[in-house]
């Protein structure tokens, strides 16, 4: 309704690109017993293509008409990259991590920028991205935010720095406030103990 209210506003037709695109997902992100699904192992023939395609289709129109995109088509162009990719290593994470620095720009926010770690580190490698994520470790914003631990376990995890990831999966798993992502937490923090063992 609202794109039919305001059609020659980008930032519209960006807010409803990205509504369809991350709404597309929806059933991918959960498995059968509730447990969440992380975005690289998610299955990706699960994804609603329809909406997929009228997300695209809205982007279209938001591209068309922005001359400076704003931060709902900058994440709708996120979403995108996700979208259009057949597999996760078919990803364009060097885009996506172009698309969170002009974001980091536009509407600067922490969150944005612990997203834009992630995506430098699968552009460019894990150490990039924690060079990024560790700046933001005494961010207030961020104190009792369970995704920052659970990003910087990842990538110590992906150096094959198992006890500080082990540590950093603890310490996310107490900051969740959802059962089934405090499991997958734990279960995370385990599989580093037992590679040091």
């Amino acid at each position: 309704m609202l794109a039919e209210l305001a059609p020659e506003e980008p930032e519209v037709h960006g807010l409803v690109a990205l509504m369809e695109i991350q709404a597309s997902r929806l059933r991918a992100r959960v498995g059968p017993a509730g447990e969440p699904i992380l975005l690289l192992d998610q299955d990706r023939a699960a994804w609603d293509h329809m909406l997929i395609g009228r997300g695209l289709a809205a982007l279209g129109r938001a591209r068309r008409q922005a001359r400076n995109p704003g931060p709902y088509v900058l994440q709708a162009e996120i979403a995108a990259c996700h979208a259009r990719a057949t597999s996760a290593d078919q990803t364009d994470w060097t885009h996506i991590a172009s698309m969170y620095a002009a974001l980091a720009a536009a509407a600067p926010s922490p969150i944005v920028d612990l997203n834009r770690g992630v995506a430098v580190s699968m552009a460019q490698g894990a150490a990039a991205g924690l060079a990024i994520v560790d700046e933001l470790v005494r961010e207030p914003a961020l104190r009792e935010y369970h995704l920052l631990p659970s990003v910087r376990g990842d990538l110590l995890a992906r150096l094959e720095r198992f006890d500080e990831a082990r540590a950093e999966f603890e310490r996310a798993a107490s900051l969740a406030r959802n059962q089934r992502e405090q499991d997958l937490l734990i279960g995370r923090a385990r599989d580093c103990a037992a590679r040091l063992s």
